[in-house]
């Protein structure tokens, strides 16, 4: 029991998360609080070989903001119970308010 927990916590530290951040626009040098425009879930099939449709997130029109993509716990379950067959990652469009 005890070697469970063990390996448990270690295969819980030793996972890995994958973020990318980027700016879009005047977005780094706009001063405001960050906030959510918009979110969306982009789904693959084969590892991430193939998309399964197109998300498609909102923008601000002035073309200022972050896009946000992200391989977040829930994602990471969707991956481990399909074996990697199906993939998802989170997106998400921030914007800064003034």
């Amino acid at each position: 029991m005890k070697k469970t927990i063990t390996l448990l916590a270690v295969i819980t530290l030793m996972t890995s998360c994958m973020m990318t951040k980027t700016p879009v626009g005047a977005y780094l040098e706009t001063p405001g609080k960050e906030v959510t425009f918009d979110k969306g879930k982009q789904f693959w099939l084969f590892w991430g070989i193939m998309p399964i449709g197109r998300t498609h997130v909102n923008t601000p029109s002035n073309g200022n903001c972050q896009v946000v993509t992200k391989i977040r716990l829930t994602d990471f379950i969707i991956s481990g119970l399909t074996g990697g067959i199906v993939t998802s990652t989170s997106i998400k469009v921030e914007v800064k308010e003034q």
